[in-house]
């Protein structure tokens, strides 16, 4: 099973080469998170969608990028996000970013996640970034209970790699040395999935996963 998502934050157009190492590593991925303007944008950007062919058609599942700013955004709003990320690039899921984790606010994800089921989306993932209150559980395929440094992860601790529900716990580490066992911690802290990047700083997502070109 393909334990590797990767969140690239870049165009296309301005980083082709690390796209075609993407593409080349598909068979390897869980899936790539598509954010072409930090969501779908206001009109499809034809590079992306190019892009987001290529990697479709070599098998590999799309997760749009939506961010819910901790369900302050309104429900109309995330919806009609979801329809352009379905609708201009052909995305199978998504990854809805910055999700609280307490219960208060469950109720508002359960209508979102409905709404992406219903739109077509397959694979969803919630962006806690800590572990959440298990009633998200049911609510997705992938809950990221980790999102931080790499001096932080190795301080982490053991984490369910499943919860009751069935969601599956994904890791997002940046700041990774290059000779770092990224897989071999992800594996040890409890992540079915994971991303680990030599990025740093506001940005990190804007690097390639280290040994994305190699053997993972």
């Amino acid at each position: 099973m393909s334990t590797l998502l990767v969140p690239y934050y870049e165009h296309p157009s301005v980083r082709p080469a690390e796209w075609a190492v993407i593409l080349a590593a598909a068979p390897r991925l869980y899936g790539v998170v598509l954010n072409p303007a930090d969501g779908p944008g206001d009109r499809p950007d034809e590079a992306f969608a190019e892009t987001a062919a290529r990697l479709r058609t070599a098998g590999v599942t799309l997760l749009g990028y939506i961010d819910t700013g901790y369900g302050r955004r309104p429900y109309e709003d995330v919806v009609r996000d979801l329809r352009r990320h379905r609708a201009w690039y052909g995305t199978q899921g998504a990854f809805l970013d910055q999700v609280p984790s307490g219960p208060a606010e469950s109720r508002h994800y359960e209508r979102l996640t409905t709404a992406a089921r219903t739109l077509g989306c397959v694979t969803l993932a919630l962006n806690h970034g800590t572990p959440p209150h298990p009633a998200y559980a049911a609510l997705a395929d992938l809950l990221v209970t980790f999102e931080g440094p790499w001096a932080t992860y190795l301080r982490t601790p053991r984490q369910p790699r499943h919860y009751p529900a069935g969601a599956r716990a994904c890791h997002l580490v940046y700041g990774v040395p290059p000779d770092a066992d990224a897989a071999g911690a992800a594996r040890a802290r409890g992540a079915a999935v994971h991303c680990a990047v030599p990025g740093t700083g506001a940005h990190p997502w804007g690097t390639l996963p280290h040994g994305l070109d190699s053997t993972l």
